[in-house]
């Protein structure tokens, strides 16, 4: 065995804990952008005008700063400030979930106006109160709809979690820099590391897409 193969077989164990650290960020990411992203673009969408515009403000905010720089703020200075002692790992989990919510949100406001006014004013006029018509007419149709999206976003959030490197959290690319750093052998550590990254994008993808194959909407999308 050669000396590289040598270094990545001893190092496998250690970037499989980091893996599974970086896939803890991505799926508590979007978890709370879920969470986070729903009522955004529903108040955006059905909201009194100084509601969307205040979740506008929101959405700006976190779509226009860079990631790093929002790492930085709230784990330096927000969070501290607010008393909210957060580990490294927990602050990422929530800073990428925030932020994640933004660009979740526009998701679902464009596919709840892809819906039309129609349902609404349908499921309105049989005695629904606007919420009862959002919870079981419009957002089981949008969420459907919003999933080619979100497989989009699964390969953002994955490729944003390496910069947790940042605030030390112990991913994937920080492990990846430590062995590196430890056996002066940064082309095979790295090299490993990237089919790693390429292994969950291509997997996570396709998982997306044969949920979203599963429950889309028949005749939804089709050319007549």
């Amino acid at each position: 065995m050669s000396e590289n193969l040598l270094v990545i077989f001893r190092a496998l164990p250690y970037f499989l804990k980091g893996t599974l650290i970086t896939m803890e960020i991505v799926v508590g990411g979007l978890a709370i952008g879920l969470i986070v992203g729903i009522p955004l673009s529903m108040g955006e969408v059905y909201g009194k005008k100084y509601v969307a515009n205040l979740i506008s403000i929101y959405v700006a905010f976190f779509r226009g700063i860079p990631f790093l720089v929002l790492l930085f703020l709230f784990y330096l200075g927000v969070f501290p400030s607010i008393g909210l002692g957060l580990s490294a790992l927990a602050a990422a989990i929530l800073i990428i979930g925030l932020r994640d919510a933004a660009y979740q949100s526009q998701i679902f406001r464009g596919s709840i106006k892809s819906l039309g006014e129609g349902q609404m004013l349908a499921a309105r006029s049989l005695g629904m109160t606007q919420f009862q018509a959002i919870w079981n007419i419009i957002l089981p149709q949008a969420l459907r709809i919003s999933l080619p999206g979100w497989s989009n976003l699964y390969s953002i959030m994955l490729k944003n979690s390496a910069v947790c490197y940042a605030l030390g959290v112990m991913e994937l690319l920080t492990r990846a820099s430590f062995v590196s750093s430890r056996t002066y052998k940064p082309m095979p550590i790295y090299l490993s590391c990237a089919v790693i990254y390429l292994i969950l994008t291509y997997g996570g993808v396709k998982l997306l897409n044969l949920l979203e194959n599963k429950l889309k909407i028949p005749g939804y999308g089709e050319e007549r």
